[in-house]
């Protein structure tokens, strides 16, 4: 593999007033964050915008109002900066997945970066070859399971050497010892995990944590207090009959 630098809190990712609207509806309402940490969670319920601010900072979506940079480029307009800065893990395979072999899906992110055919190969057995699944290779994507799947996205990604990786709910619809080999390998990772994710006990370790409510930032500091202010609030909100109005 190749030497990769690792980020250095200069090489963080900024959002400046940014605002994200659609269908007349707002989803973040003007958000100033500065993200240096090298462990980062988004704690938040479902519907509180987490997802859209991640594809924000992943440039898939354009702000309304405002800019978002990684490493002083905006996602958006420069997607070949991104392939060195950025990684994404979405919390479906399915959605990830383009290729029908475990190879081709490994080598089709390398060709974007310039390798040659044969470059890429190489580089996508070595990847699969240092996480024991040199077996791997061949196989036919569709006989994978669901969290064989989401180890192979996270394989690919970690084959481009991304400085950042954004997870959004990494542990969807995974069993408990697939949840536990996911959160061994990303522990001893070196790149910046932002995890974006309702479950506090997944960031509890981190060195910071924001939490998002309604679009904007309701809690934002060390783990510890955060975690323990949300899940506060989450048994309140449990405790309340609060959601028997339908939507409409």
């Amino acid at each position: 593999m190749r030497q990769t630098s690792f980020p250095t809190p200069e090489t963080g990712i900024l959002l400046d007033g940014v605002s994200y609207a659609v269908a007349g509806r707002t989803i973040i309402p003007g958000l100033t964050l500065r993200l240096t940490e090298r462990r980062i969670g988004i704690l938040g319920r479902n519907g509180s915008g987490k997802t859209t601010l991640l594809r924000l900072m992943a440039g898939l979506i354009e702000p309304t109002a405002g800019r978002v940079e990684v490493e002083g480029c905006e996602p958006a307009k420069d997607r070949r900066a991104m392939l060195s800065a950025l990684g994404i893990l979405f919390q479906n395979p399915d959605h990830q997945i383009i290729f029908p072999t475990v190879e081709e899906e490994l080598a089709f992110g390398l060709r974007q970066t310039g390798r040659s055919a044969a470059e890429a190969r190489e580089a996508a057995l070595a990847v699969l070859a240092a996480h024991g699944r040199a077996h791997w290779a061949q196989a036919p994507v569709a006989t994978l399971s669901h969290g064989q799947k989401q180890l192979l996205c996270l394989l690919a990604i970690l084959a481009m050497e991304p400085r950042t990786i954004l997870l959004d709910e990494p542990f969807a619809g995974l069993d408990l010892p697939m949840q536990i080999r996911l959160t061994r390998l990303l522990d001893g990772l070196p790149q910046r995990l932002v995890t974006i994710t309702h479950d506090p006990a997944m960031v509890e370790g981190y060195d910071r944590v924001i939490w998002l409510d309604a679009g904007q930032v309701r809690r934002n500091g060390p783990a510890a207090a955060v975690v323990l202010d949300y899940r506060a609030e989450m048994r309140r909100l449990g405790g309340l009959d609060a959601d028997t109005d339908l939507a409409g």
